[in-house]
C-alpha cells in the first residue's frame, strides 16, 4: 500500500516563522539606516559650516590687503552671508573688478523649514558678540546651525 501524495507547499507554521523572521531582520534594517542618513546629513553640515567659514576668512584676508573698501569703525568682516555671494568691488584691481567668495550659498542641511531662503537658515554670530552668546549685529564673523538636537558626537548642532 502507498501513501497518499502530500500536497506540495508550505505549512501554517513555517509561514508564520518565516514571517517573524524577516520582521526581526527589518526592525534592524530600520534603525541602521536611519542613522545612515543622520550621519550623511551631519557630514554635509560640517562641510557647508567649512565652506562658509572659509568664505568668511578669505573676505576678511581681502579687507586687509586693501583689496576690499574700508569703513570707519568696521571690523573686516562682511555685513551679510550675501555679500560673500554678490562679491564686492576689488580696491587694487584698475577695472574695479568684482571679487566672489561663494558661488552659492548653501543651506543648512538640518534646518526643518525648506522654503527659507539659505542664509535664513543659518545663525549668525557678529565679531562684537561673546562666543558663548553668540548673537547678530552688523557683521558676520562666524555661522552656526540653528537646528534643535545634538549630533552623533553628542555636542548640540549649534555648538559645531
Amino acid at each position: 500500500m502507498h501513501a497518499a501524495p502530500r500536497a506540495a507547499g508550505f505549512t501554517l507554521i513555517e509561514l508564520v516563522i518565516t514571517l517573524a523572521i524577516l520582521a526581526l531582520l527589518a526592525s534592524v534594517a530600520v534603525p541602521v539606516s536611519e542613522l545612515s542618513v543622520q550621519r550623511s546629513s551631519e557630514q554635509e553640515l560640517r562641510r557647508h559650516l567649512w565652506q562658509i567659514r572659509e568664505a568668511i576668512d578669505a573676505y576678511k584676508r581681502a579687507y586687509d590687503e586693501g583689496r576690499v573698501a574700508r569703513k570707519l569703525n568696521a571690523t573686516g568682516y562682511p555685513p551679510t552671508l550675501e555679500t560673500l555671494v554678490e562679491g564686492v568691488e576689488d580696491q587694487r584691481h584698475p577695472d574695479k573688478r568684482r571679487i566672489y567668495f561663494l558661488r552659492r550659498l548653501p543651506r543648512d542641511p538640518l534646518y526643518a523649514d525648506a522654503s527659507a531662503p539659505a542664509a535664513a537658515t543659518w545663525g549668525k554670530r557678529s565679531y562684537a558678540s561673546p562666543p558663548d552668546d553668540p548673537r547678530e549685529g552688523e557683521d558676520v564673523y562666524d555661522v552656526y546651525s540653528r537646528a534643535p538636537g545634538k549630533g552623533l558626537n553628542g555636542l548640540e548642532y549649534a555648538k559645531w
